[in-house]
């Protein structure tokens, strides 16, 4: 589990642009995440929200721009070396295997390449998420919606990432799985895991992230605080349809 703290930049996105063949998504988009911080991507329904995610994932690879993590420049890395770097993503649709058991979805992928004080192991998982110790034998397609995303969640942090992603974290959940998963987001917060959270339910965000990054057709259009945020009802309405 991540050291507390906020630091040094860990992700610095630097003017990117990013097309799907002849149709540019990304036009110089910036933002960065310190270490330690959580930091909120939000922005209307196709506005690039998860295309900026698959480009720092190196999934759909920014044609210009810079892309540092750690200190090193990945725009150019594939996607399986950014997530040996440290980066692990929770993605849109959740995306877990239906052919595995939660048990095996959740080792699969497990690692700790940087030797974490307290590393995250399948009972760290099982403290934080229980009804994933209930359901071990189960199959990833027998879970609910709710229980594949917890799931995601899990299998992510069983990498021991630095900077934990995740792409529309509470989308399609019911009420009280919403409330479990931001009270699970605001722990790992408090233990320092730097995070970047794509949502929609802003106060939420503002409860709990350190800063905001929001954009519109492509462009960062303003970041700051969840208090100047929380200050500016007209930029809501503005850019966020609130």
């Amino acid at each position: 589990m991540a050291e507390k703290g906020m630091g040094d930049t860990l992700l610095k996105v630097d003017g990117i642009e990013t097309c799907y063949g002849l149709s540019q998504v990304l036009f110089g988009l910036s933002l960065s995440v310190k270490s330690g911080e959580m930091v909120s991507l939000m922005g209307r329904n196709g506005m690039g929200k998860t295309t900026t995610i698959r480009s720092i994932m190196g999934l759909t690879p920014a044609r210009a721009g810079s892309i540092r993590f750690a200190g090193s420049e990945v725009r150019t890395q594939p996607s399986y070396r950014i997530a040996q770097l440290g980066v692990g993503l929770v993605p849109e649709g959740r995306q877990i295997f239906p052919n595995l058991t939660v048990r095996e979805n959740l080792v699969a992928a497990a690692a700790d390449r940087f030797d974490s004080s307290n590393p995250w192991t399948l009972a760290a998982i099982y403290v934080m998420f229980p009804r994933l110790a209930e359901r071990a034998s189960n199959m990833g397609n027998q879970l609910s919606g709710g229980e594949q995303q917890m799931l995601a969640i899990g299998r992510a942090l069983m990498t021991n990432p630095k900077l934990l992603i995740l792409d529309e974290a509470t989308e399609g959940l019911a009420p009280l799985i919403r409330e479990e998963i931001w009270s699970c987001l605001s722990l790992l917060k408090s233990r320092g895991q730097s995070i970047l959270v794509v949502d929609k339910n802003v106060d939420h965000l503002a409860r709990i992230c350190d800063r905001h990054t929001i954009i519109e057709r492509g462009k960062t259009v303003w970041s700051g605080t969840s208090d100047e945020l929380m200050a500016e009802p007209d930029l809501q309405h503005k850019y966020l349809g609130i």
